[in-house]
């Protein structure tokens, strides 16, 4: 993780002795790894992004930043008080965390989503003021609510919104024509974006963000394009990330190739069966889509470490060289 300044991630479905879970995928240009997990809310999200996927070590802090978190969330701000005269500044375990929610909702089946809001503030701050584990800056996602506010950044798919617009299916001959027009204008100023990467300039960049404020307030009068064109508008700040960090990608290929792997080896395994299996698989197919980014043979490296000769440097050593030596590159750019 430490290897590139922001995160790639996705998930896809996964099967465990019958059972429906979800493969996480995390991944920069340097590893793709793999945790199958029987959730994909945003608690589980952020149990892999720490390297705890079982959830075991998660701690729940309770300070300024959680407490605004909660009101983003839309807590009531007399409950947000009573949270406040109770925990400020406390730092609470699973055990204390669920003794907690039960003293401010006494009947299990009241305040579920309330319950779930104030689990993932005091989390996600807890993740944020912790250092045992690197805490990542950007996160690149599509935009499924569970990647949301989990990160100080968080960057969008170009090519995920993008596929939204191909949702629509106008009857009307005008509507076909305004919806062509308008991606082909999508796509252009996409390519601008990507042209910014190779030269980025502060000047470009203003100019950048002035054009996509023009382009996504055009009004065509099919009012479902409209729709979907305010809703692009809204996401600015995730989409031109690159404008403050042209090293991060505009599509999250790279975690959707992961996926596809994944996906490949269910076809033909069908499902694990154990915990043990789980692990095995995922720890696999972790080696073997990180040795390929690395231009490793995966047969000659399980075969070093299970042979105990090691005559070949661990996967981590490779990526470190190999960030060290990318980012020496580009600083001679």
């Amino acid at each position: 993780m430490l290897s590139t300044g922001y995160q790639q991630m996705d998930d896809t479905s996964s099967r465990v002795h019958g059972q429906n879970h979800y493969a996480q995928i995390v991944c920069n240009p340097y590893y793709t790894a793999y945790f199958t997990t029987p959730r994909k809310d945003r608690l589980t999200v952020l149990d892999v992004l720490r390297g705890d996927p079982d959830g075991e070590s998660r701690s729940y802090c309770f300070n300024e930043e959680a407490f605004g978190m909660m009101a983003e969330f839309r807590l009531s701000k007399k409950l947000i008080g009573r949270l406040h005269e109770l925990t400020s500044g406390k730092t609470l375990d699973e055990s204390q965390m669920q003794e907690l929610l039960d003293i401010i909702y006494p009947t299990p089946d009241k305040g579920k989503n309330n319950r779930t809001r104030i689990m993932e503030a005091g989390a996600i701050a807890a993740y944020h003021q912790q250092t045992d584990f690197p805490v990542i800056p950007i996160l690149l996602t599509d935009d499924a609510p569970q990647f949301k506010r989990l990160t100080y950044e968080q960057a969008l798919c170009w090519a995920h919104d993008g596929r939204n617009y191909k949702k629509l299916h106008p009857v009307v001959p005008v509507h076909r024509e305004k919806l062509e027009k308008f991606l082909g204008r999508y796509w252009d100023y996409y390519g601008k974006l990507l042209e910014f990467k190779e030269s980025p300039t502060p000047e470009e960049a203003e100019a950048a963000s002035a054009e996509f404020d023009e382009l996504f307030s055009t009004k065509t009068g099919y009012h479902a394009l409209d729709d979907r064109i305010a809703k692009t508008l809204d996401k600015k700040s995730e989409l031109l990330i690159v404008l403050k960090h042209p090293e991060v990608p505009l599509h999250n290929n790279e975690s959707e190739l992961g996926a596809r792997a994944q996906v490949r080896r269910r076809d033909v395994s069908l499902h694990t069966m154990t915990e043990d299996g789980t692990k095995a698989n995922d720890t696999f197919l972790t080696i073997v889509e990180t040795a390929k980014k690395l231009g490793v043979s995966a047969y000659e490296y399980i075969h070093d470490r299970v042979s105990k000769r090691f005559r070949m440097p661990s996967l981590a050593e490779t990526i470190e060289a190999k960030g060290v030596l990318e980012m020496n590159y580009d600083a001679g750019r």
